[in-house]
């Protein structure tokens, strides 16, 4: 299905269900829609439906499932370590990391972070993640975390990841990161340093815990523009021949 898609928590899903708050006033007073339109739901962990609309109300929209579908995680799975910044335009990063199937974000604490990382920052994302799912059909929401312990909690975090890259500018010597690179099957984590750059603790502690020093070219990106840069070539790398992933859809 091509969309309208919805988004509906996993633990409302049944063989009827309701959409409630801004969902229901955008299907019913935004597009209008009547008894007996389909449209997609996702819940944000690998599950979409269609389902026709049976009651349009005031504050909620009644619907009925017309069939279900379950799409596996991919086996290349990409988290991005976002160090925390005012600066940094979370809203576009968040909406751009599901389409380009992030499986996690990680906001983490810099030693040269802009204002201090807290629990509420997590939560905020959610909207805008679900945004981005509505757009493109990914029935997968990022896991997001907030890792407020700085570096030393991050390298932690990554222990049981596959790969670990460290894309950093004004580097000499280091390889530009490529699809071959990225897109591996299994975890990889990109670590993404705040506005004002790593420290040289951050640098060093992240080298001994085998992360991958790698160059994204000569200019000095934004942070969310080098986020979403790695995010697209892992994408780019996990679909080129020999490497694509092998997830399929499950329709019930």
């Amino acid at each position: 299905m091509s969309g309208p898609f919805f988004y509906l928590a996993p633990e409302q899903w049944g063989d009827t269900a309701s959409l409630e708050g801004q969902e229901a006033r955008h299907l019913g007073q935004v597009l209008r829609a009547a008894p007996g339109t389909e449209i997609g739901l996702l819940d944000g962990r690998g599950r979409s439906g269609i389902f026709v609309v049976r009651k349009v109300c005031k504050k909620h929209v009644e619907l009925e499932r017309v069939s279900e579908t379950s799409t596996p995680a991919p086996h290349s799975r990409a988290v991005v370590a976002l160090a925390y910044s005012k600066a940094v335009r979370r809203g576009f990063f968040m909406e751009k990391a599901v389409e380009l199937g992030a499986h996690g974000i990680w906001l983490w604490q810099g030693d040269h972070s802009q204002g201090k990382l807290s629990a509420a920052a997590q939560e905020a994302c959610l909207g805008q993640m679900i945004a981005g799912a509505k757009q493109s059909g990914n029935p997968w929401l990022p896991e997001v975390c907030a890792l407020s312990g700085g570096v030393d909690q991050l390298i932690e975090a990554s222990r049981k990841a596959d790969h670990r890259i460290l894309p950093w500018e004004l580097q000499d010597g280091v390889h530009m990161l490529t699809p071959q690179m990225a897109g591996q099957p299994g975890l990889t984590v990109y670590v993404i340093g705040p506005e004002g750059g790593f420290s040289q603790r951050e640098l060093t502690a992240l080298q001994k815990a085998a992360f991958d020093p790698v160059s994204l070219g000569a200019r000095v990106l934004r942070c969310e523009t080098a986020a979403t840069l790695c995010l697209g070539l892992h994408w780019w790398g996990s679909q080129l021949a020999g490497k694509a992933d092998a997830a399929t859809e499950i329709k019930q």
